[in-house]
């Protein structure tokens, strides 16, 4: 039992460590990387990073096909994920995984005293858990960022459409509405910031607005893209597209909060079921089962 407690506790430490390194070193020297770049010398680089660089040393190792590396590197710039080593970092966390998590299932099933087969079989699945945990963890990284960003949308085109009807142009409306979301939504503040950098490096307006659609792969932004694109395209008044699809998104939220609304009953029947009835039934029939069986019992065995 101490073995096993001594393993729990290895794995809440590392992993608050890892939490905290990624917050509070990993995140500050990737910027410090963009911003002096990566020709610097490796002397003032933090003793956090060796982690990521053991990781990223055993990615290396591993061979991937062109088809995974373009699927796996999609879904990490979906995530936020950018910087160039993040795909090798991908693969050694999934190998260094599925090394550990055997490891611990086979510590486990030993301190329990588990029959050979059974250990064998745990073994395996904890091998197959430890492949899977690392993409599972990442999809769970795209849909939040998903969500962050679809929460952040309402009030970046509120924002887009005071910019454009003061009289700046749509590039520029687009470059101050993504430096005022900076603290407040991250996440859509750098998609339209990666939007800007395009369209100022050469590509066409349309080209990096559907470039914003594919890279968040959220459905309202893909329908704003796709008004934006038509309204440059034919010349209507981007302020009165703007503010046109702001009324048209608002309804669509409105009419999603009526339908989460609508499904509640449904949701809380099964809660109720399950966990609040029982503890009334315990409440209000409890006390006359015990007077039943304390009083009335005995005196009709008395009769």
């Amino acid at each position: 039992m101490a073995l096993l407690l001594s393993a729990f506790m290895f794995l809440f430490v590392a992993s608050l460590s890892y939490l905290l390194g990624m917050k509070f070193w990993v995140s500050p020297q990737s910027v410090l990387e963009r911003v002096i770049g990566e020709g610097r010398n490796s002397e003032g680089r933090h003793p956090s990073m060796a982690f990521r660089d053991a990781l990223m040393k055993i990615g290396e190792m591993m061979p991937a096909s062109p088809a995974d590396l373009g699927a796996i590197e999609k879904r990490l710039y979906a995530a936020g994920l950018r910087a160039p080593k993040a795909f090798k970092v991908f693969l050694g966390a999934k190998v260094l995984c599925t090394l550990l998590f055997p490891i611990f299932a086979w510590i486990l099933c030993t301190e329990f005293a588990v029959g050979t087969d059974s250990k064998l079989l745990l073994i395996v699945f904890a091998a197959g858990l430890g492949y899977m945990s690392p993409s599972e963890f990442l999809n769970y990284l795209v849909k939040r960022r998903r969500k962050r960003i679809g929460k952040a949308l309402p009030n970046a085109l509120d924002l887009l459409v005071v910019c454009v009807e003061s009289g700046l142009g749509l590039d520029q409306a687009i470059t101050q509405v993504s430096r005022e979301l900076r603290d407040g939504y991250p996440e859509l503040s750098q998609e339209f910031a990666v939007t800007n950098l395009e369209m100022r490096h050469g590509k066409r307006r349309a080209e990096a607005l559907k470039n914003l659609g594919t890279r968040t792969d959220v459905d309202d932004v893909k329908k704003l893209v796709s008004t934006l694109i038509q309204a440059d395209r034919f010349g209507t008044s981007i302020a009165q597209t703007l503010r046109t699809h702001s009324e048209f998104m608002r309804l669509t939220a409105r009419q999603r909060a009526e339908e989460k609304a609508a499904k509640m009953g449904i949701k809380l029947v099964f809660p109720i079921f399950f966990c609040i009835l029982p503890s009334l039934f315990v409440v209000t029939v409890g006390p006359v089962i015990v007077t039943i069986f304390t009083k009335l019992i005995p005196m009709m065995e008395g009769v």
